[in-house]
């Protein structure tokens, strides 16, 4: 088998089997393709694209290239979730205690944020003492007595995907379903849960902008999924405007313990609660009504919260700052973002407010960039919300005085003002099961 004979097949838009896919993975992986062919295979795909068998042999691939997380000795059906990607996405910090204290183990391995959007690890970060770094042995044990833990992904996951994914990034083949899809779920697999939501996000801030694109990639995921035996469910939730209120790593964490107390923005609780409920009912607690119903419980008595209370303990982290998030890393520098006429908020780009927080220090553009926990944007309005000329529509928060007016210019033009009220938006916009 030649590489060559693999880049003329998938050109001509021909279907590849199962050995070919296998062992464009393998060779590419080992060092036996040069980056090149690699290149012009990618860009084959790209242009011809993959059926959903091709995608699932390329997944399956890239999975079996490294490590698979083995869980099988944590009783129960462990479950995960995944987000495609969005701007003020705490969602995990929140869903992940809400299933664990409703009984469903939650074995989560996540990812550090790379441009505008966040990475749950980063956010974990910002609590003082908080390790997320786990052994397997670790995670295993956690899960087992307290059922929750969260931690970094290991090095030798899916080794294959990252080696790809890089090549993809500078040969402009990032933008195909096939690609993102079996990007996602070689790790998700590797990561040995039973059952995985996913959260595809929808709009301006998030990686697919069209609901036609969300739905294909959430399609084609949950087929990956089951063809590999696991139980598998796409909620399809809105980004053209920031989740909740806070963008930024402590600011986050505040911003999700607020709703675990029974508080914080409506968009964000409901979208946690909806992808708990999936969860849930995945791990086999009812229907997905009944389980809607579990999970608020789970809030309004306080288990969720104390959940995480015990998972901060337990990879060492100072709990009294969930219990008082002032005490969370604070920014010296706060600048106000100022409505330049008086109206109703009916746009607000995702998108440049996640490219903000990132350039106040809240994010990174290379995985080597310094972080600083205390930097993003509070809103204090939201799309839909009146405003008055020289009021104040977010504040940034940063402890780097030299980005703000890098920062305030690229919010210009970010947030649009009409004269009349938007339409209401809803945020879950559909699940494909």
């Amino acid at each position: 088998m030649f590489v060559l004979d693999l880049i003329l097949k998938k050109r001509n838009g021909m279907k590849l089997n199962r050995e070919e896919v296998e062992y464009f993975v393998r060779g590419y992986t080992n060092g036996d393709i040069e980056d090149y062919q690699a290149a012009a295979f990618l860009m084959a795909v790209y242009f011809q694209g993959m059926d959903a068998e091709e995608t699932l042999y390329l997944t399956e691939a890239m999975l079996n290239s490294g490590d698979i997380v083995d869980l099988s000795e944590i009783p129960g059906i462990k479950t995960d979730k995944h987000s495609t990607g969005g701007v003020g996405d705490k969602t995990t910090l929140i869903v992940a205690p809400v299933v664990a204290s409703c009984g469903v183990p939650v074995a989560k391995m996540s990812g550090r944020g790379l441009g505008h959007t966040g990475g749950t690890i980063d956010k974990l970060e910002s609590i003082p003492g908080f390790q997320t770094s786990l052994t397997r042995e670790q995670l295993i044990r956690n899960v087992k007595d307290i059922g929750l833990a969260i931690a970094g992904q290991t090095g030798n996951l899916a080794p294959a995907d990252k080696k790809i994914y890089a090549l993809r990034d500078v040969t402009g083949t990032v933008e195909n379903i096939s690609l993102i899809a079996a990007s996602i779920m070689s790790k998700k697999l590797a990561s040995g849960s039973d059952a995985i939501v996913l959260d595809v996000k929808v709009g301006s801030g998030a990686f697919m902008k069209s609901m036609d694109e969300a739905e294909k990639l959430a399609k084609m995921m949950v087929e990956i999924s089951r063809g590999a035996g696991k139980k598998a469910v796409a909620v399809l939730t809105g980004m053209d405007s920031p989740l909740g209120m806070n963008i930024g790593n402590a600011l986050e964490i505040a911003e999700a313990v607020d709703i675990l107390k029974g508080q914080g923005p409506k968009d964000l609780r409901e979208i946690s609660i909806e992808l708990a409920a999936n969860m849930l009912m995945l791990g086999g607690k009812g229907t997905l009504e009944s389980c809607r119903e579990l999970a608020a419980k789970s809030i309004a008595d306080g288990t969720a919260f104390n959940k995480l209370i015990e998972m901060v303990k337990r990879q060492g982290g100072d709990p009294s700052v969930l219990e008082d998030t002032g005490k969370l890393p604070e920014a010296p520098v706060k600048v106000e973002y100022i409505a330049e006429r008086t109206g109703y908020i009916v746009q607000m780009n995702a998108e440049k407010f996640g490219m903000v927080s990132a350039t106040l220090g809240a994010g990174r553009k290379t995985i080597a960039d310094k972080i600083d926990p205390s930097a993003g944007i509070v809103l204090l309005k939201k799309y839909g919300d009146t405003v008055e000329k020289g009021e104040p529509i977010a504040i940034l928060h940063t402890s780097r005085k030299e980005t703000i007016p890098d920062a305030l210019g690229i919010l210009k033009g970010s947030v649009l003002i009409g004269e009349k009220p938007p339409s209401e938006v809803p945020i879950i916009l559909g699940t494909i099961k």
